[in-house]
């Protein structure tokens, strides 16, 4: 089974929590403290793996989470990080926010890692509270969450060649013929209904991979057939080989057929019509006069592009076609490579000029019955906020005091009394904060 899109949820590791604890042996009365640090959570990585052709793990389990670091113990000793975990994919799988649909990582070549969400910190334990005036803090941090995502994961197909064509004109022939791939062959519509891969080796000493993309249909752009599934595999390719049925058993004229599946791939995206192609008229060996196809010979060359008579199945013509595709394939790539490498050049220019702005770290909206203060700095104190902590609570204040949300809501006008909600947590607005009070 062929699967090339699936949707998964990932979840890091918690923090492990700091701890509270206190120094007690027998010849030590009154020892500080000495709860330990907890644990990093685990972090979530995708690697790309040559071995692999499918997402099909994907379908079977949705929901991966890496291990939660310990937490902290006594004596101060850290707890132990939680375990990354790495999800292994094909090479040539995309990531992307399901949410936004925003792309995230492209994971091309094999090793290629992506860190997909990040492990939550260890919290403190409360060594780290001691003060001049504090000597036994009743506090200890709790570990910060760890991130969630959902992704989607969309597999496309990477290689050098992609065979194009009308279903039944024969490009699994072609395939089997010119690799040692096995694809299914029959004579009939969508045999073929996933990409089959094989390696091309030829008498120059170079291979490359060729594609057999399956049997595009007219308003494949639109998802007719599964056009929309298969034409995601063509982006990947460099070249493409267009084959046409020369004996013309379907009843089509090639020319016709040659324009309107590049009005499909152009309709998709517009680069994908402007791939460099060869067109391979197939089943010459059905043909009583291969004249006939004159017209046909005469209409690619006055395009400019390279045209082949073969047949799949006597090998006629075969060994020409694959050398040409060879030959233009070492010009797509240094193509391709001097573009990247001014894209390269440009990118990093534009990486030096332009400035990025900070995210803001919290915000503060007046409502009809008070004032709600969000974002990532007030989501992870009240992750750790203990209410039953006078410790707790006033280093919850201190940190608000510090990073200007208690002058923001001044700014405001926030007054003695007003409700003051910090995500789920609701106070009472108060000059003087102090919670023995």
């Amino acid at each position: 089974m062929f699967i090339d899109q699936a949707g998964i949820s990932l979840k890091a590791g918690d923090g492990g929590n700091g701890l509270v604890s206190f120094r007690r042996e027998k010849y030590v009365p009154d020892g500080g403290p000495d709860g330990g640090d907890g644990g990093k959570g685990g972090d979530i990585w995708i690697k790309a793996d040559a071995n692999l052709r499918t997402l099909m793990d994907f379908r079977y389990k949705r929901h991966y989470k890496a291990e939660k670091g310990e937490d902290g113990k006594k004596k101060n000793m850290f707890g132990k990080h939680g375990e990354d975990l790495t999800l292994l994919v094909p090479c040539g799988t995309l990531i992307m926010n399901k949410e936004t649909g925003e792309l995230l990582a492209d994971l091309v070549n094999p090793g290629d890692v992506f860190l997909a969400a990040r492990g939550g910190k260890g919290g403190k334990g409360n060594p780290h509270y001691k003060s001049a005036t504090r000597q036994a803090p009743n506090y200890a941090q709790a570990g910060v969450q760890g991130e969630e995502l959902e992704v989607t994961l969309e597999l496309k197909l990477i290689a050098d060649i992609g065979l194009l064509g009308f279903p039944n004109v024969g490009k699994s022939t072609l395939l089997s013929v010119i690799s040692e791939a096995q694809p299914k062959i029959a004579n009939y519509h969508f045999t073929t209904l996933t990409p089959n891969l094989g390696v091309v080796k030829v008498k120059s000493g170079d291979s490359y991979v060729v594609a057999d993309i399956p049997g595009l249909i007219e308003g494949a752009h639109e998802g007719v057939g599964l056009g929309l599934d298969f034409l995601r595999h063509v982006e990947r390719t460099k070249i493409l080989i267009h084959v046409l049925d020369a004996a013309g058993l379907e009843g089509r004229s090639p020319m016709d057929d040659f324009e309107k599946l590049n009005r499909e791939l152009s309709l998709y995206a517009e680069d994908l019509g402007t791939k460099p192609q060869i067109v391979a008229a197939n089943k010459a060996d059905l043909l009583y006069d291969k004249s006939s196809l004159e017209e046909v010979k005469n209409y690619f060359i006055n395009k400019d592009i390279p045209f082949y008579i073969i047949s799949a199945a006597t090998n006629e013509g075969i060994e020409e076609l694959m050398l040409a595709a060879g030959e233009m394939l070492k010009l797509e790539e240094e193509r391709i490579k001097e573009a990247t490498e001014q894209q390269e050049q440009e990118t990093a220019e534009r990486v030096i000029t332009v400035s990025k702005e900070k995210t803001p770290r919290f915000t503060v909206t007046k409502t009809d019955d008070g004032f709600d203060v969000a974002g990532d700095l007030v989501r992870k104190l009240v992750y750790q906020l203990n209410m039953e902590s006078m410790d707790s609570l006033l280093h919850f204040h201190r940190v608000l005091e510090k990073h200007g949300v208690i002058q923001k809501l001044k700014d405001m006008g926030v007054q003695e009394g007003d409700t003051v909600r910090v995500l789920e947590v609701e106070f009472e607005f108060t000059e003087e904060f102090d919670p023995r009070n």
